[in-house]
């Protein structure tokens, strides 16, 4: 079955009608975004989490009114960049110790269709192995499309909606500076030393290199500046 029927059957749907009109009574109408209220046939039931023929029938996502905003249709337009209402795009740079947490935190916050430049996911995408395991002859691929993908951001260019720059980025100034040329906000998911070595430990595709990421750990906290 193609995608877009898929959705539309769902959308379709008495259950997925009655919710939609249940959530509209129960927030009175009111724009979850601007605060307007609208006619319930200008109201848009808007999934947080961009709904797909592969989630659509996790009810969870798909039928669970915590993760419905009631939203009018201009609201709707700005957040999928229709009819000329496109948002401004965001840049995150989000920055910490080795097994702070960094891309858990972003996976959590991203929305479908978000960029997201991480030297680690790179790495896994150009070699085909895991995230920790990187060859040291692929760097200079590897770095050579992270600054390219920098430089996207940098412009602005493509369609993404949000940015999110991974990286330990222990040097303030280094951490500023790109900060600064990209517009980004900067987010710093903090974890201590301990808290990064008990990580390792019980961390099982670590396991056989546990010496060269506690020397990774060691070493982001040795160049740490606040």
């Amino acid at each position: 079955m193609a995608k877009f029927s898929i959705l539309q059957t769902f959308y379709a749907s008495a259950v997925w009608r009655n919710l939609r009109m249940t959530l509209i009574l129960e927030r009175e109408g009111r724009c979850e975004r601007c605060f307007t209220i609208s006619k319930p046939e200008d109201i848009v039931g808007h999934h947080k989490i961009e709904l797909t023929p592969e989630n659509v029938h996790d009810h969870t996502i798909s039928l669970n009114p915590e993760k419905i905003e009631i939203i009018c249709r201009r609201c709707h337009d700005e957040e999928h960049d229709r009819f000329g209402k496109r948002k401004a795009k965001t840049v995150y740079l989000v920055y910490g110790p080795p097994l702070a947490g960094k891309k858990t935190f972003v996976r959590q916050q991203m929305r479908r269709g978000d960029l997201i430049v991480s030297m680690d996911l790179l790495y896994a995408a150009m070699s085909g192995l895991p995230e920790f395991d990187k060859p040291d002859n692929l760097f200079q691929n590897v770095i050579g499309l992270h600054n390219q993908l920098i430089d996207n951001v940098k412009t602005r260019m493509g369609k993404w909606s949000n940015a999110w720059i991974v990286g330990g980025y222990a040097d303030k100034f280094k951490r500023e500076r790109t900060a600064d040329e990209l517009g980004a906000e900067l987010v710093f998911i903090n974890a201590s030393r301990e808290e990064c070595y008990s990580r390792l430990a019980v961390d099982e595709r670590l396991q056989y290199r546990q010496v060269e990421w506690r020397g990774y750990i060691d070493k982001w906290f040795e160049q740490y500046r606040e």
